[in-house]
């Protein structure tokens, strides 16, 4: 019995979610109130294992129907794991002015907003509700900067190999001056590094680009911070994947996300596709 937990911000993609696990296979049911997902998911297991059949349920769980119930998702995660369900909890998020945005875009009303509530307000008190649930989060996507399309794929990704396969090692270069990648579990600062874009043959290339390549291979300081970022990973991504963890973010930050950080993040992943199965990579730049 597998089931996905799709929780997150209003407005963050839990709908695209859903839906994207429906034309998975996923049997779906959307905003469960959290004193059903127990007796739904139990009586699912009982008609599969009748059938002889896997089953595969995904639940989505809104900020309406865990205002009252903060206390219970720990107990109810528990109860499900000692049943042999295999739970994964996705957790959807985005930044507060993604989220105005597309509710400013959309002019449909938060879920939490009362008649005489800002809408950053109700922000911030569903972002505090739903911290129950991160904290218990498998997989965490931010979506601040995905479009609904790449969301989608990553979703696809993720379901395809979260099962039985081990965790997911995901690279993703991105600019600073965009912003920090919010789902990142570890991130590392390469702006100290020589910068291509100061040279006007380079400044429209990427680090995906052989001319870019040559200039950054042929700085010592860069394949120095290469080195010392794949030894550090070498010995930590490891104890991370003993926890059962099913994704891991390593972001790679350089000031603009388009030649350093794309360089370094590009040959981590080809280093540690040697030795890994799935490994993934994400130029959050120009994805």
């Amino acid at each position: 019995m597998r089931l996905i937990i799709v929780s997150g911000l209003s407005g963050s993609g839990k709908t695209i979610a859903i839906q994207t696990l429906e034309d998975l296979g996923y049997y779906c049911i959307d905003n469960l109130p959290l004193q059903l997902l127990q007796p739904c998911a139990l009586s699912l297991q009982t008609r599969a294992k009748t059938a002889g059949q896997e089953q595969a349920l995904a639940v989505g769980i809104d900020a309406r129907n865990f205002l009252d119930q903060l206390g219970e998702f720990s107990d109810s995660l528990t109860a499900l794991r000692e049943h042999s369900i295999e739970v994964t909890v996705l957790f959807l998020q985005a930044s507060d002015e993604a989220l105005l945005q597309r509710y400013n875009e959309t002019r449909r009303k938060h879920p939490l907003a009362l008649r005489d509530q800002p809408l950053m307000e109700a922000i911030r008190q569903e972002r505090q509700l739903l911290g129950e649930i991160a904290v218990y989060a498998d997989i965490i996507i931010d979506t601040s900067q995905t479009n609904l399309h790449e969301l989608r794929e990553r979703i696809r990704t993720l379901v395809h190999h979260s099962f039985h396969e081990g965790m997911i090692l995901l690279f993703e270069s991105f600019g600073f001056k965009n912003g920090n990648p919010i789902d990142a579990d570890f991130v590392f600062d390469v702006r100290c590094l020589p910068n291509p874009h100061w040279d006007r043959k380079l400044r429209l290339l990427t680090g995906l680009d052989r001319p870019v390549c040559e200039f950054l291979e042929s700085q010592p300081m860069v394949q120095e911070m290469l080195t010392a970022i794949g030894d550090f990973l070498d010995i930590w991504v490891p104890r991370f994947d003993t926890g059962n963890r099913s994704y891991m973010t390593v972001a790679i930050g350089c000031t603009g996300g388009q030649h350093r950080s794309v360089y370094i993040a590009s040959r981590l992943a080809e280093r540690f596709a040697q030795i890994r199965t799935h490994v993934m990579t994400r130029h959050r730049e120009f994805s």
